[in-house]
């Protein structure tokens, strides 16, 4: 069901100003808020310091009845970290080079104009997130798409941000090709408490709907909304594993082989034997030996567009 805009509606922007765009991202949203009749938007600019966390609490206090996160995926994630558990829900206007959750939910991303009317007059629907503790550490973090150990993360390290601003999420393709050598590292995983199960592995990585950089579709059957959290573990042996590696995603981790597989749980603890690279929703959060994944059902408000095929990473179609 679509969402109507009574009179005296209004939203926060929480917008990277980093963020360089081909048109006049203020005047254009201001232009849609008219149109659909909400009050001028109350902006509040990220900075290096504070990435959105601050800014969305900011929006909160301010009681507005919509944040909307733009930029990139870092400031999606650190806005729909302090919205996860309220009642107010989230737009998003993609303006990075991911956008991985905004590909996912079918919102367009080279379609500025689309993502803002979305979010104040699309359909509303509840997603999952999922809180990843790091080392121990006291605080958790949320991922909204998927969270790295491993090559996957050192990819993301390695992609060289000139090559970002050229060639867009092709530099993610770059970096895997020179990322690939490297020795697997002894790692144990813990599915929902259950027996330990002991690899060696290039990566290990937790996901929350199917698509990553680029379009590939590395969580077949993935729900965003399904209170299930999807484990991928890759593990290539020998010179040529890379190519057992492709063949098992190809079969969708089915067969007799360790190369590739699936787990799907409630939470997942993983310990490697040494540190490896990390990230979550394609940005790299530096090293750790310790990841501590919890799913958090329907735990975020999302706003998507109105009118069009639910997308394939929502368990059930909008009635």
């Amino acid at each position: 069901m679509a969402t109507s805009a009574p009179a005296g509606r209004r939203a926060a922007v929480v917008v990277n100003p980093s963020k360089r765009t081909d048109v006049d991202i203020r005047a254009l949203t201001a232009q849609v808020f008219r149109e659909e009749g909400w009050e001028e938007p109350l902006w509040l600019e990220t900075t290096v310091e504070d990435p959105g966390h601050g800014q969305a609490r900011k929006a909160l206090e301010e009681q507005v009845d919509l944040v909307i996160a733009a930029g990139g995926d870092g400031t999606v994630r650190c806005v729909a970290a302090e919205l996860a558990g309220t009642d107010t829900p989230m737009g998003l206007l993609p303006l990075g080079t991911g956008n991985l959750l905004a590909r996912n939910l079918d919102i367009g991303v080279d379609d500025p104009a689309q993502a803002v009317r979305a979010a104040l007059t699309g359909t509303e629907r509840r997603i999952d997130v999922v809180h990843v503790t790091v080392d121990e550490a006291v605080d958790s973090d949320i991922f909204l798409v998927m969270a790295g150990l491993g090559y996957d993360a050192g990819m993301m390290a390695d992609t060289r941000d000139e090559l970002k601003d050229r060639i867009g999420w092709l530099a993610y393709v770059d970096a895997g090709i020179r990322n690939l050598p490297g020795k697997p590292v002894r790692t144990t995983i813990s599915i929902d408490g259950g027996k330990p199960i002991q690899r060696r592995l290039r990566s290990v990585m937790g996901g929350n709907c199917g698509k990553i950089t680029g379009g590939l579709e590395i969580f077949p059957g993935a729900r965003i909304d399904d209170g299930l959290l999807d484990i991928l573990t890759l593990a290539p042996k020998g010179r040529l594993g890379w190519i057992g590696v492709v063949a098992g995603l190809l079969r969708r981790g089915k067969g007799k082989g360790t190369a590739v597989e699936y787990f799907q749980c409630k939470r997942a603890e993983v310990w490697a034997d040494s540190p490896l690279e990390f990230e979550m929703d394609g940005d790299h959060l530096g090293e750790a030996t310790h990841i501590l994944f919890e799913m958090d059902p329907n735990a975020l408000r999302i706003r998507m567009p109105y009118g069009k095929k639910d997308p394939a990473v929502l368990t059930n179609p909008e009635p």
